[in-house]
């Protein structure tokens, strides 16, 4: 049982401000630290702490190897990272003393992921592992299109959104997961009752989970056993100090717990635990917390 995560491995590069920067503005920073991230290495690096075998197919500058290195070091199978001479995928991250974050990105050696890549890491696969991908990298419809020839189960985070994801076969993902932003842009709609509505209609065959931020997430399914065709988990209130990677801590732990056990109910507390912790440290990867530390986080809410 493993996860193959088609995923950006990004060099990030992160600026603590006091506010994010306004056009024409030439701002003072107060920290620089340049860090392993990413959404694709993120989930992955989720996704191993939390306990599961993970399979990274992604691209890196053959003079970053130290950052595919770091990745194998926590714990991640790196034998379909592949080194390039496209630049290194980076990203721009201003933090502010609120804990939130303003980024944008350069693809570079994210793009570079082709079909040879795609076709040996899904050939590599077994008939209970899941397939994982965002949008920060190239080969995404053949992932889909490959990954459900060969029966495996699907899960996408459409993020950043771009035009070209409405034109994607959603048929060919079983769970997809979305802030309320990319929610709204996927729906074409701007209240949470028609947004939900949409889904459960144009979405019946698979699952959505919605992350709500400070008001925890929801998981969108097909009536089960019980009826229910919605579950909603609240957020852990704790003193952010930066929310990046918090989504993608979310989303591996998620599946992980939710591969394992199949418990949709006890996935998504699991996975408001970790983005709850990862929110309390600075960094991307560095903040994403151990499986250890979730359980200990969980018990002590319970108390």
């Amino acid at each position: 049982m493993a996860v193959i995560n088609f995923g950006s491995i990004n060099i990030d590069h992160v600026y603590q401000v006091d506010h994010f920067v306004q056009p024409g503005e030439t701002l003072d920073t107060n920290d620089y630290q340049v860090l392993l991230g990413g959404k694709g290495a993120n989930q992955s690096i989720a996704l191993a702490n939390a306990g599961i075998e993970v399979l990274h197919v992604g691209c890196i500058n053959e003079n970053d190897v130290q950052f595919k290195q770091a990745m194998i070091k926590q714990g991640i199978n790196g034998r379909f990272i592949r080194c390039t001479e496209v630049p290194s995928g980076h990203a721009i991250i201003q933090v502010t003393p609120s804990g939130e974050n303003a980024i944008f990105l350069f693809g570079g050696a994210n793009r570079e992921i082709n079909s040879q890549d795609i076709g040996k890491a899904i050939a590599s696969s077994n008939p209970d592992d899941w397939v994982l991908l965002q949008n920060e990298t190239t080969g995404t419809a053949e992932v889909l299109a490959k990954s459900k020839a060969q029966g495996l189960r699907v899960a996408f985070n459409p993020a950043p959104m771009t035009d070209d994801i409405k034109s994607l076969n959603f048929a060919h993902i079983d769970l997809l997961i979305v802030n309320e932003v990319e929610a709204a842009e996927l729906s074409g709609q701007t209240d949470m009752p028609a947004i939900d509505a949409f889904f459960k209609q144009h979405f019946a065959h698979g699952e959505v989970i919605i992350t709500l931020g400070k008001q925890g997430a929801k998981l969108l399914s097909p009536a089960n056993a019980a009826g229910e065709s919605e579950i909603m988990v609240p957020a852990f209130i704790v003193d952010a100090v930066d929310t990046t990677a918090a989504g993608d801590t979310f989303i591996g732990y998620f599946i992980a717990h939710y591969q394992q056990y199949n418990q949709a109910k006890q996935a998504l507390e699991f996975a408001c635990a970790a983005s709850a912790l990862a929110v309390t440290k600075a960094g991307a990867a560095q903040s994403i917390p151990k499986y250890a530390e979730v359980e200990a986080f969980l018990a002590q809410q319970q108390k």
